[in-house]
């Protein structure tokens, strides 16, 4: 455990460096959503018309 009171503290983000980040984390989650919608469209897609038919 003496290992962890010698870690460095990280240095604050500059204003310019906060708004980069947030821009970046957005992108990354409308990347995210975008397959998340695919792979859901595709799904039903491949299951077909059919799978609403079934007996409950």
């Amino acid at each position: 455990m003496s290992g962890l009171q010698n870690t460095p503290q990280p240095r604050p983000l500059t204003p310019e460096e906060a708004q980069r980040r947030r821009k970046r984390s957005l992108a990354i989650a409308a990347v995210l959503f975008t397959l998340v919608a695919i792979f859901y469209v595709l799904t039903i897609a491949k299951l077909g018309p059919q799978v609403l038919n079934r007996a409950l």
